[in-house]
């Protein structure tokens, strides 16, 4: 039996306690038994994380990019077989779950990068012959909190900046794909890192994440998941002081115009809404269409979704795989049901399909309004709707209409509404005639409202979270 251990101070462990990792595809495939951390064993940690910390953070930068540059080599290296061990573990059909591994790879070349030019100041005093400099110094010890349906990308996208700017880490990543979390530890455990710099601590949310935040040597937490924990996470860390930054839930919008290009609207919703089977906080769950293209659009989307192969993560064919578990694809059905309920009509897809594994058919719900259920709250499955607006202004209200605010969409051959929208959206990404799912590595990501909390994840913007600004003044 494949296990995954915890790493910790250099070690790895098993503890005393472990759970199975199963394969949502076909829940008889065990893929190994994962160790779940105590409530002690996330103490030792962090205390090992913090005196590790100290060391690393005055490395200079040529150890920090050749142990991170280390890191992005072999992921890039290994990706068809990290890209299949997530496909398997978190249901994300194979090109996906390639993709997702080279991207990790991507970031940490990136941040390689970065730490070789980690920006200061020096300015001139208003007093003679004073000099004064600005430097960026690390935090400390970060906590990272991350969700399954990124279970590398996302940890990397945390980690790399951590470690680029000399923090050292403790990781907590989902219960429900230890393998991806582990491998990449494994690959940092093997860069030349000092031990105890980065430290992998899986388990039970409720039982080891407060023990992370509460911790007075733990600096800052960045978490990524649902909005109620993430509010959790929030006054936690403001009561005790840390730095926090959060990525929650969306409720995107993809807008679609008259004079959009048909195919290449309904391409982009197909991708946005259903891709990664729906499993994306970036997904756009509502399409928002005007009048004069609202039939076409409705018809051959639904003949596109219709179409779609729903089936093991790892076989070929497959455009559609699992959703992650029990529980969540118990969720989705209930939101068909609550969308049939409020009167929504279902176009399209939405039954459980019968077999190993947790899967249902994708489901597309049209002539629905903005204050419906389905249309307010997060589902966060293979389920979207289409709203019908009277023209672009309506369009753009309704889009607006939600208290998330993290991708916004538009499909349209106009120029000035395409500028339009970019300025009045009210979402911190916004994409055109593209799914509002799917960013770069090196640029900002992040979102408004009820999205997001902090400073930007990802690109330059990182070290804003990551590092700490020192003002020195000197006289000559």
């Amino acid at each position: 039996m494949t296990t995954f251990p915890n790493l910790i101070g250099g070690e790895w462990t098993m503890g005393t306690n472990s759970v199975p990792n199963v394969n949502p595809s076909d829940i008889n495939d065990i893929i190994g038994e994962a160790a779940s951390a105590t409530a002690d064993e996330m103490n030792t940690a962090i205390e090992v994380a913090h005196a590790a910390q100290a060391g690393w953070g005055t490395s200079t930068p040529q150890q920090r990019f050749d142990v991170l540059d280390t890191i992005a080599t072999e992921i890039l290296a290994r990706k068809e077989e990290l890209g299949e061990l997530l496909a398997r573990e978190e249901g994300k059909t194979l090109p996906e779950g390639i993709g997702e591994v080279a991207r990790a790879g991507q970031i940490f070349k990136f941040f390689a990068g970065e730490a070789l030019r980690i920006p200061g100041e020096r300015l001139d005093s208003v007093r003679p012959g004073v000099e004064v400099d600005m430097r960026r110094e690390a935090v400390g010890v970060i906590g990272l909190i991350t969700p399954w349906n990124f279970p590398i990308a996302i940890p990397a996208w945390k980690a790399a900046p951590a470690l680029c700017y000399g923090n050292a880490v403790v990781l907590k990543a989902a219960e429900a794909v230890p393998g991806s979390a582990w491998a990449l530890a494994d690959i940092i455990h093997r860069s030349g890192l000092p031990a105890g710099v980065f430290n992998l601590v899986n388990g039970r949310g409720s039982e080891i994440g407060p023990v992370m935040i509460d911790h007075p040597k733990v600096a800052a937490v960045s978490f990524t998941g649902s909005v109620q924990t993430g509010r959790s996470v929030a006054q936690a860390c403001t009561k005790n002081l840390k730095k926090v930054q959060l990525e929650m839930g969306g409720k995107n919008p993809m807008v679609v115009l008259d004079d959009a290009d048909l195919d290449v609207a309904v391409g982009a919703c197909l991708n946005g809404a259903f891709f990664s089977t729906g499993q994306r906080c970036t997904a756009s769950s509502r399409l928002i269409v005007t009048q004069g293209i609202y039939d076409d659009f409705v018809a051959a989307l639904s003949k596109a979704v219709s179409g779609l192969k729903v089936g093991d993560a790892r076989d070929s064919a497959t455009q559609i795989g699992p959703v992650i578990d029990e529980r969540q694809l118990a969720k989705d059905l209930e939101y068909v049901e609550i969308a049939k309920a409020e009167g929504a009509k279902l176009a399209c897809g939405g039954e459980k399909i019968d077999g190993k594994g947790h899967f249902m058919t994708p489901a597309l719900f049209v002539d629905t309004t903005n204050d419906m259920r389905i249309n307010r709250e997060e589902v966060f499955g293979p389920v979207a709707t289409v709203i019908k607006a009277k023209d672009y202004d309506e369009a753009l209200a309704i889009a607006n209409d939600t208290e998330f605010g993290l991708s916004a969409g538009i499909c349209t051959t106009s120029l000035k509404y395409a500028t339009d929208f970019k300025a009045r959206s009210k979402a911190g990404m916004v994409m055109v005639n593209l799914p509002t799912a799917g960013v770069d590595y090196h640029v900002p990501f992040g979102g408004t409202k009820g999205s997001s909390y902090g400073s930007r994840e990802q690109g330059r913007y990182a070290v804003e979270f990551y590092t700490t600004v020192k003002t020195s003044y000197t006289q000559a």
